[in-house]
């Protein structure tokens, strides 16, 4: 049975005013998610890559990610972004984390499902994500319906990311 989220908890839309917002909830997010799937210093370089303030403006105003925000009593307590792919219909979930402090709490599937939602409203029918190998993150995509596609070695400077890429069918 999945835990009931709060009636305090929402999702909306995050902006280029909510970057700083991102990074906390990504500092607090990043290094809990990744220390025991792969070293400190790769984690410390994809997080200078990905969570610089420019970075984050790159991808949302030139990228196209759409960022969503997860507040729990107006509190930051997750985000989400998400983009479209060159495949007509079909996204990628390109990030979503949840505090520490939030999981287990069924804020995860509300994140997911607001992405869901907005990609159907978007006319998306298809949603993939790529997740490491050894990602304990594994189990929560496989019960929120994305099977496994195929496995995808990405380079990132000296170091690659293991993945899997899950796909998901919108209803």
């Amino acid at each position: 049975m999945s835990p009931v989220v709060p009636a305090s908890a929402a999702v909306r839309p995050a902006s280029l005013a909510d970057i700083p917002t991102i990074i906390e909830l990504a500092e607090a997010t990043w290094e809990p998610t990744y220390r025991f799937i792969i070293s400190k210093e790769q984690i410390d370089y994809m997080y200078r890559v990905i969570y610089t303030p420019a970075s984050l403006q790159r991808q949302m105003a030139e990228q196209g990610h759409q960022f969503l925000l997860l507040l729990d009593e107006d509190q930051p307590g997750g985000f989400a972004s998400y983009s479209a792919k060159e495949t007509a219909g079909t996204y990628h979930l390109n990030k979503i984390y949840v505090l520490p402090s939030h999981q287990g709490r069924g804020f995860g599937q509300l994140l997911l499902r607001a992405v869901e939602q907005a990609v159907q409203v978007a006319g998306g029918h298809t949603l993939e994500l790529n997740v490491n190998r050894h990602n304990p993150a594994l189990a929560f995509y496989e019960h929120e319906g994305f099977q496994l596609n195929r496995e995808e070695d990405i380079p990132i400077g000296p170091y690659w990311m293991n993945d899997y890429v899950m796909r998901k069918h919108l209803q």
